[in-house]
């Protein structure tokens, strides 16, 4: 039996779990308040603070991370990786801290996955990181040499949702052609062919369907006025487009149940909220032709895929491509461990950052 501590470090919680081989033993989301993380300027210095967390939710449990074959933590944002489980060395942790790839929350979890196992047998992982890597050649150009397309999305809940989706139906995943729609803070959709990724939207960095913070994509020449106007920084432009964009430019609120419930009486609502979903489907439908319209199943998942109603949307406009099934949440803790244990289980499956 291999034990397993997971760690998904989010803006404003902690999931921790803990599993032996494929059952989970203990699972919590711990959350943090904003008078915690507002103490630091930078997410990046909240690593000893979330790392103490997370100590001292094990040690409540019965549990150490000397106890642990594998500590693994969902990834940071570097160089292009591939699919599947990485072991955490310092030129990844470098990379991340440059915040050169990207910024995230998340990026805080490898650096605390790899001091916790400092002196202990436990492999510091991470497994299918925001990073992964699989488009196709042609996926990867956008029309300008010095602008190719990037893989920033959200790749750990995606093969998580369409593997998941395969062992159900009892088939291999590298069997099947899948569109993957993961709906949360960020909006971002991939195109599973054969068990790999061949295309996605990069959510963070302005493209694909807006989402409740995220602006998608805008018109180039636009943004270009906006920023040579004088009239905002770098950082609030940058900000238009992650963070203040989305039903937070529209509205000023990014909690959808809320804007849900004002749509019910304020028209403008109701239309920036299907807006959302409009471009969700538009998307949906571009990933169907990079599969040749060959596609066995879309399947919904993250926070939104509770919504009935949303789903009925997104179903009602994308049924003549495929069916749609949705996974509501994340399955990305369970993908996480399985990761981990692939490599332990088999120690040939594990990579190392070069």
């Amino acid at each position: 039996m291999y034990r397993i501590f997971v760690i998904n470090i989010g803006s404003s919680s902690t999931k921790a779990a803990y599993y032996e081989d494929e059952t989970c033993v203990l699972k919590e989301n711990i959350a943090h308040p904003l008078e915690e993380t507002g103490k630091y300027a930078d997410v990046m210095e909240q690593k000893e603070y979330r790392r103490s967390v997370v100590e001292t939710h094990m040690r409540e449990n019965g549990l150490s991370p000397s106890d642990m074959d594998a500590i693994v933590s969902r990834g940071g944002h570097t160089a292009p990786l591939k699919s599947g489980a990485f072991l955490i060395n310092k030129l990844m942790l470098d990379q991340i801290a440059s915040g050169a790839y990207g910024r995230h929350a998340a990026d805080v979890g490898p650096g605390v996955a790899f001091d916790m196992c400092a002196d202990t047998k436990a492999l510091p992982l991470v497994a299918d990181t925001p990073c992964t890597d699989e488009f196709s050649p042609v996926a990867k150009l956008s029309g300008h040499p010095l602008f190719p397309r990037q893989t920033r999305f959200h790749a750990l809940s995606h093969k998580a949702t369409a593997r998941r989706y395969a062992r159900e139906l009892g088939v291999k995943y590298e069997e099947l052609n899948l569109i993957t729609i993961h709906m949360g803070g960020g909006i971002t959709l991939a195109a599973h062919e054969k068990g790999v990724m061949v295309d996605g939207n990069n959510g963070i960095e302005g493209e694909g369907p807006y989402s409740t913070n995220r602006s998608g994509g805008l018109l180039a020449q636009a943004v270009i006025d906006v920023c040579f106007s004088g009239k905002y920084t770098k950082k609030e432009v940058s900000e238009m487009i992650n963070g203040k964009g989305g039903l937070v430019a529209y509205l000023g609120e990014s909690d959808v149940l809320t804007v849900k419930a004002a749509a019910k009486t304020n028209p403008d609502a109701a239309l920036y909220l299907e807006g959302m979903f409009y471009q969700t489907c538009k998307e949906a439908g571009a990933l169907a032709a990079a599969l040749s319209g060959e596609v066995d199943a879309i399947l919904v998942t993250g926070g939104m895929a509770h919504g009935e109603d949303i789903v009925k949307y997104i179903s009602d406009r994308l049924s003549f491509i495929a069916k749609v099934k949705a996974y509501p949440g994340e399955n990305e803790m369970e993908s996480l461990a399985l990761g981990a244990l692939s490599v332990l289980r088999d120690p040939a499956l594990l990579q190392e950052m070069k």
